[in-house]
C-alpha cells in the first residue's frame, strides 16, 4: 500500500477550492473566479503544494492575508482557509458584517469548537448578513505535507512543552491535543486507520492513548470521516509508530553531509523553499549579490533523484546534467543549422529541415525548464560548498560519524573545538552528539575540558548541562547506531543500523522480550548494512505487531 500524502493533500485543496462541489457537477467550460484568504498557518500548508500559476488554474485571482487590512470585492466570492481561533471567527465576522464579498466559504483547517460557531452566528445575527455565509466545512488539513512521505504537524516548541519541568499540566495537554489533531488530519486525509505502537511511558504514550481514544469514538458511527472521504477506508492497516524524541536526541544535533539534509541545516530550507545569496546579475553592480527565493520538492528530477547522495557525489551529478544539457543544446543547432549539402535534392532538404524545426520547437520548452533545474542547483549547491569550506562541516561530520558509530576520538575533538574551524554553534553540537553517544557518563575532567573550550568560542553550555543530567537519569537513548537513535520518526533521518545486539537490547527493553526472537537470522544483512533506512527499521517492528511476539503498548481501533 502506497500513501502519498502529499497528493492526497493537494487533491483535497484543489476540492475546497472548487467550493468543495463533486467532480460530476462541475463543468468545464464554466470557470468561477474567486478571492482566497489564508492566516499564517493554513498559508503555510497551501504553499508547499500549488504555486501562484496552479492557483491560477483554479480561478483563484488574487490570494490575501486574513490578518491584513483589505479593500471590499463585492462582486466576488470569497473561499476563506483559516484555522479556528477567537481571532480569526471575529475576523470573518467583521469581513462579513462588512459586506468585503459576494459570499463566504468558510473552511476551517480542523473543526470549529461549538462556542466559536455559536460566536460567529450570533455576530453574524445580529449584523443581519447570515445569508452571505454559502457554507462552512471542517477540513482536517491540520498538518503540512512537504513530501510524498514527508509532513509536518507545523507546531513550535513542542519539545521544550513537553519536557519543561516547569510547564503546567494545561500547557503539557494542550501540545499534545495539538499534536494529536495534526495526527488525527493525516489520518482522515490519507483515509486510513493505523495499527499504533509506542514505548510504555513518557510522552509517546501519552499522544498514542488520546489519538487511539479520538480514533475509536470516531468510528463508532457508522457514517464517518474515513467511510466519507474521497479515497475510503482502506483494507490494510499501516504501522504508526511514535516515539519520544529523547530516544534520539541526536539526530537533532549532528551534522550532516548528504544534500537534502544539508540544504535544510546549512541554507535554513522551509517548507520546500530556500533563500540564498546570487552574483550580480546583468544590469548590477559588479561585485554585489542579490536575494534568490528557490523552490524545490515535487516536479524538481535532480532534488528527487540526487537528495539522498552525500555532497561531492551530487555536486559531481551537477556537472553531469550541465554537460547532458549542453550536448543537447549542440545537437539541437546541428539539426537545425544552416549548412547544406549542394548536392542534396530541394525537396528533401525541405522537407528534412521541417522536421528538425518542429522537433526542435517541441524539444525547447523541456530544455529551458531542464537549464533552470540545474542552475538553481548550480547556485545552491555552490552556496553550501562555500559553508562547508568556511566552517570545516565535513571535519565535524566525520567526529560525529566517529561517534555514532561507538568510536569516538576525544583528542581530535578538543583540536576542533580548540581550531578557528567551524562557528560557536557547531562546537555545541559535536560535543553534544558525544555526550549523547558515549558509552559511559564522561569524567568530570573531559567535562570541564570541553566546556572550557566551548565557552572560549562563545558557546552557551547550559544544553551540556541538561544533557549530562538527562544522560545520568537515564532519560534519553544513547544514540549510537543501532540503538534508540536509530529507531527514529524524522523524515530527514538516514540513520543506518550498528551491530544488530544494540537494536535488539533497545528493542526488548522498550518494546518488551521476543523481538529477538523475530529478527534471528538477520545479523549479516544488518552487519553488512550499516547504513539502513528507518524504513528498513520499521520492518523488525511489523512482524512483531502481526504475531503479538512484542508486548508492548498497543493499541488498535476495530
Amino acid at each position: 500500500m502506497v500513501l502519498d500524502i502529499r497528493q492526497k493533500q493537494t487533491a483535497g485543496v484543489q476540492h475546497m477550492l472548487q467550493f468543495n462541489a463533486a467532480a460530476n457537477t462541475l463543468r468545464k467550460d464554466e470557470e468561477i473566479y474567486k478571492v482566497l484568504v489564508v492566516d499564517r498557518f493554513t498559508k503555510g500548508i497551501i504553499g508547499p503544494l500549488l504555486k501562484l500559476s496552479d492557483l491560477r488554474k483554479q480561478g483563484v485571482t488574487l490570494v490575501l492575508d486574513l490578518e491584513n487590512q483589505r479593500e471590499a470585492i463585492p462582486d466576488v466570492p470569497a473561499i476563506y482557509f483559516v484555522q479556528a481561533t477567537v481571532s480569526t471567527i471575529a475576523a470573518i465576522s467583521r469581513d462579513v458584517a462588512a459586506g468585503l464579498y459576494d459570499t463566504f466559504h468558510l473552511n476551517l483547517a480542523l473543526t470549529c469548537p461549538r462556542p466559536l460557531l455559536e460566536t460567529l452566528a450570533s455576530n453574524t445575527v445580529a449584523a443581519q448578513c447570515v445569508q452571505r455565509i454559502a457554507k462552512i466545512y471542517d477540513q482536517y488539513m491540520s498538518f503540512i505535507a512537504l513530501e510524498a512521505g514527508l509532513f509536518s504537524l507545523g507546531i513550535s516548541d513542542t519539545y521544550l512543552q513537553l519536557n519543561d519541568p516547569q510547564a503546567q499540566d494545561t500547557q503539557i495537554e494542550g501540545a499534545v491535543e495539538s499534536i494529536v489533531n495534526g495526527l488525527f488530519s493525516a489520518l482522515v486525509t490519507l483515509g486510513t486507520v493505523p495499527v499504533i505502537k509506542c514505548p510504555k511511558g513518557g510522552a509517546a504514550q501519552h499522544v498514542a492513548t488520546a489519538l487511539d481514544a479520538r480514533l475509536r469514538e470516531h468510528l463508532k458511527s457508522r457514517s464517518n470521516l474515513f467511510t466519507e472521504s474521497s479515497s475510503g477506508l482502506t483494507i490494510s492497516r499501516p504501522l504508526l509508530c511514535l516515539f519520544d524524541r529523547n530516544f534520539e536526541l541526536s539526530v537533532m544535533l549532528q551534522h550532516v553531509w548528504t544534500y537534502k539534509p544539508l540544504v535544510h541545516d546549512v541554507l535554513g530550507m522551509q517548507a520546500n523553499s530556500v533563500t540564498i545569496d546570487t552574483k550580480a546579475e546583468a544590469g548590477q553592480l559588479p561585485g554585489t549579490t542579490s536575494k534568490k527565493r528557490y523552490e524545490v520538492g515535487d516536479g524538481d528530477f535532480f532534488w528527487e533523484s540526487n537528495g539522498t547522495l552525500q555532497f561531492p557525489e551530487m555536486a559531481g551529478n551537477v556537472d553531469v546534467q550541465l554537460k547532458q544539457y549542453t550536448d543537447a543544446v549542440a545537437d539541437l543547432n546541428r539539426r537545425t543549422g544552416s549548412n547544406v549539402d549542394p548536392n542534396t535534392d530541394p525537396n528533401e532538404l525541405m522537407q528534412s529541415n521541417t522536421r528538425n524545426l518542429m522537433s526542435a520547437i517541441s524539444s525547447l520548452p523541456q530544455l529551458t525548464e531542464r537549464k533552470k533545474v540545474i542552475d538553481k542547483h548550480t547556485n545552491m549547491a555552490t552556496c553550501l560548498l562555500k559553508q562547508v569550506q568556511a566552517r570545516a562541516l565535513k571535519q565535524y561530520w566525520d567526529r560525529e560519524e566517529d561517534c555514532l558509530h561507538g568510536k569516538p576520538d576525544l583528542p581530535a575533538i578538543e583540536r576542533l573545538l580548540q581550531g578557528s574551524e567551524g562557528s560557536a554553534m557547531d562546537k555545541l553540537r559535536l560535543v553534544l552528539v558525544w555526550l549523547l553517544t558515549t558509552e559511559a557518563l564522561p569524567s568530570d575532567s573531559d567535562m570541564e575540558r570541553l566546556q572550557s573550550s566551548l565557552a572560549s568560542a562563545g558557546a552557551d553550555t547550559t544544553a551540556v548541562a541538561y544533557l549530562r543530567r538527562m544522560r545520568s537519569m537515564k532519560l534519553t537513548g544513547g544514540g549510537v547506531r543501532g540503538s534508540a537513535s536509530s529507531i527514529a520518526l524524522d523524515g530527514l533521518a538516514s540513520a543506518g543500523l550498528g551491530p544488530q545486539s544494540h537494536l535488539l537490547s533497545w528493542a526488548d527493553r522498550a518494546f518488551g522480550p521476543g523481538l529477538t526472537t523475530i529478527t534471528k537470522g538477520q545479523d549479516q544483512h544488518h552487519i553488512v548494512h550499516q547504513h539502513s533506512s528507518s524504513a528498513q527499521q520499521f520492518m523488525c517492528l511489523w512482524p512483531a505487531i502481526v504475531s503479538d511476539a512484542v508486548d508492548s503498548y498497543l493499541s488498535s481501533p476495530r
